[in-house]
């Protein structure tokens, strides 16, 4: 019978190894992900390009197509989508907002679709850090719109978010995964003239 004698510190190496293993999460198959309007408004602060004040972030999960069908199949039409992956993705506005010709206060909200083929509902929801559409309540939606389906000539492996410019001073958040898109439009309420008629929900 052989005995292999290891030194001192290759133990501690090999046994740090698995403590680290044991106490670190795997690589998640659907990173999480930030977009930001102004777009990568993080680089431009230290840079001191900043032209004006950060006015959303979204923070959500990147689900991969990996060769599947995304709309219909994996995600059935007509059904409450977390859009995205594992937690429910969230928005979060640091100044006052109208979407829809409705004021949605500076705060953090979820966002939720609802896919059909030619249209999305988007819903902004004041429940936060929730996991998945599980415990979705529709008494707490602070917004609910119905947006076109883009259709893109390239599909697009992961689903992604990023902000744009809008018309009229705005903005636009586009989501987009597969060969979908769908874009919503945002506007500061200092901005929107003609939204007298809005109202806080």
């Amino acid at each position: 019978m052989k005995y292999f004698i290891f030194p001192a510190f290759l133990l501690l190496v090999i046994v740090s190894h698995t403590s680290a293993q044991g106490r670190f999460p795997v690589l998640d198959k659907s990173p999480m992900d930030m977009a930001y309007y102004p777009n990568n408004y993080p680089l431009l602060k230290i840079q001191d390009k900043v032209t004006g004040p950060m006015l959303a972030r979204v923070i959500y999960s990147r689900p991969q197509r990996s060769g599947r069908n995304v709309f219909g199949e994996l995600l059935e039409y007509n059904k409450v989508w977390r859009l995205g992956a594992n937690e429910a993705t969230e928005i979060e506005f640091f100044a006052d907002m109208v979407i829809a010709n409705k004021i949605v206060p500076k705060g953090k909200y979820t966002l939720y679709a609802i896919p059909n083929p030619d249209k999305w509902t988007i819903i902004v929801n004041r429940d936060t850090d929730t996991w998945g559409a599980f415990k979705y309540d529709m008494a707490k939606d602070v917004v609910r719109l119905d947006l076109p389906v883009e259709k893109l000539a390239e599909p697009l492996e992961a689903f992604s978010i990023v902000f744009e410019k809008g018309n009229n001073g705005g903005y636009l958040m586009t989501a987009g995964w597969d060969a979908a898109a769908v874009s919503l439009p945002i506007t500061t309420y200092e901005k929107k003239s003609a939204v007298k008629r809005a109202t806080k929900k």
